[in-house]
């Protein structure tokens, strides 16, 4: 691999998040007030963002690293991600008296770990991102060292991450020894080669790569980590989970199957569509089930990854759009009902069972009708932002000859809405059991209410922005 200083213009957003962070990592020793850390962290997610708006397009690092407008996109959903998270933890952590610097900081570099993702144009690059997210995420997964709960679902997903990790691995060196490279623009000039279509070789590598990020997605049926690890982790890295490395999985996994493997579209595109189905399957009927509503949020963010699947499995620059608009979407409307639950969190002594919503209406009558909207946005219902994704990701899959999937889609988001509205009828048409406490310093959850409200309502009037952005951002990939 050849360096270049001129390389480094490529990577400046990511550049200025890991130096930054390690600088704070060795600073938060001699800072008393972890608030300090909170805002501190929050400063350089923003410095960030601003440096991401600006980085050229182009390769660099001998073609490791692609920068273009589809890695700017997840980058901004990371960092959007990122943000709302810290502004949500202090309430959260602070009632429990576990604010601690370091948590920040594995946030950022958590983060780092999606942005590499995002820009990876190499199969080797890719794997170390995803690992630098996935071992911060684990280590955030029980940052309350002193729940059991939290110590059970950070070794869940150690346990089963490592698992997924090799199948990634596994595929990755069959592709290299089928193709000879690990560049992902050099593989799809092999395979387009038709040299070794149909190899036995090539079929067990996308298996591996769909085994790997189906994890990553949490898509049945590798989902089983998902509701026991969104259940036991502290709320705050349950909502950050939710978005950030499930957008980083479908960032990936695009540039790997659309780009990368387009020639074995016929193949992967019908192993993916099993594979939709079955997650909208049982991400919809278990969570009909749930009393606990962190596992109810989980089984509903698998139900979403199988909606978002439908995007990749069209295979066209249409498809990638449309799940680009609907991770964009689903990043609001999952964490701003995940912000509801943190800012409803009566002292620290949890807030996640169904029946806590009862009568909220009555007692808090302005949250209740902002996880009103939520619920609605989640079930697809017009006009929030829910609908607008749905509607296109379905659009792309009609026009690429996937009616059979629209179909068991609609069918299963009609499903879904049983859930989701019954958390409006526990609110609406129940009394309540005693009144509703705010967690202490609510003031910034209640800001990240306000930006993910305002985001699923105007989004979901006003849709040619951001549906724009996607499409331009999506134009990379050729169909």
């Amino acid at each position: 691999m050849n360096f270049q200083m001129s390389d480094m213009a490529y990577i400046l957003p990511e550049t200025i998040m890991a130096v930054c962070a390690m600088l704070l990592l060795v600073a938060d020793l001699v800072i008393h007030d972890k608030k300090v850390t909170a805002w501190l962290s929050l400063a350089i997610v923003g410095a960030t963002m601003a440096f991401t708006m600006s980085v050229p397009v182009g390769t660099a690092f001998s073609g490791m690293v692609v920068s273009d407008r589809y890695a700017t996109f997840f980058k901004m959903v990371f960092l959007i991600n990122a943000a709302l998270t810290i502004l949500v933890s202090g309430a959260y952590f602070s009632a429990r008296k576990e604010e601690h610097g370091e948590y920040y900081i594995l946030m950022l570099f958590a983060t780092l770990g999606m942005m590499m993702m995002a820009s990876s144009g190499d199969l080797m690059s890719l794997y170390l991102g995803l690992e630098l997210m996935a071992l911060s995420t684990y280590v955030l997964a029980g940052f309350l060292r002193r729940d059991i709960k939290s110590n059970e679902a950070s070794v869940k997903y150690f346990m089963l991450g490592a698992f997924s990790s090799a199948f990634l691995l596994y595929g990755i060196s069959l592709i290299y020894g089928l193709t000879g490279t690990t560049q992902l623009a050099g593989i799809a000039k092999m395979l387009g080669e038709g040299t070794i279509t149909g190899n036995p070789v090539l079929l067990a590598a996308i298996v591996m790569f769909v085994v790997a990020f189906g994890f990553k997605v949490a898509a049945a049926p590798f989902h089983m980590w998902a509701p026991d690890v969104y259940e036991g982790a502290p709320t705050p890295v349950t909502a950050f989970m939710s978005v950030g490395p499930k957008a980083a999985g479908f960032a990936v996994m695009a540039r790997v199957f659309v780009a990368a493997f387009a020639s074995e579209l016929a193949g992967w595109s019908a192993l993916l569509a099993m594979l939709a189905v079955l997650t909208m399957a049982v991400g919809n009927i278990m969570a009909l089930g749930q009393t606990n509503i962190k596992r109810m949020l989980a089984y509903s963010s698998i139900a979403h990854a199988g909606y978002a699947l439908i995007g990749v499995i069209a295979g066209t620059a249409q498809g990638v759009a449309a799940m680009m608009n609907y991770m964009m979407i689903y990043a609001f409307m999952n964490f701003g009902a995940f912000a509801v639950i943190i800012l409803l969190d009566r002292n620290g002594t949890g807030f996640d069972g169904l029946d806590d919503f009862r009568g909220l209406s009555k007692t808090r009558p302005g949250i209740a009708f902002i996880m009103l909207l939520f619920m609605f946005s989640l079930a697809g219902i017009p006009p929030t932002a829910g609908f607008i994704g749905k509607f296109y990701l379905f659009t792309a899959a009609v026009n690429s000859g996937h009616v059979y999937i629209v179909i068991a889609a609609a069918i299963f988001s009609a499903i879904s809405a049983y859930f989701y509205l019954r958390v409006v009828r526990l609110m609406y048409m129940e009394a309540p059991d005693s009144e509703i406490m705010c967690a202490c310093e609510p003031v910034r959850v209640k800001i990240v209410l306000a930006v993910t409200a305002a985001a699923v309502v105007l989004i979901g009037l006003f849709p040619d922005a951001l549906v724009s952005l996607a499409r331009g951002s999506a134009s990379v990939f050729r169909g």
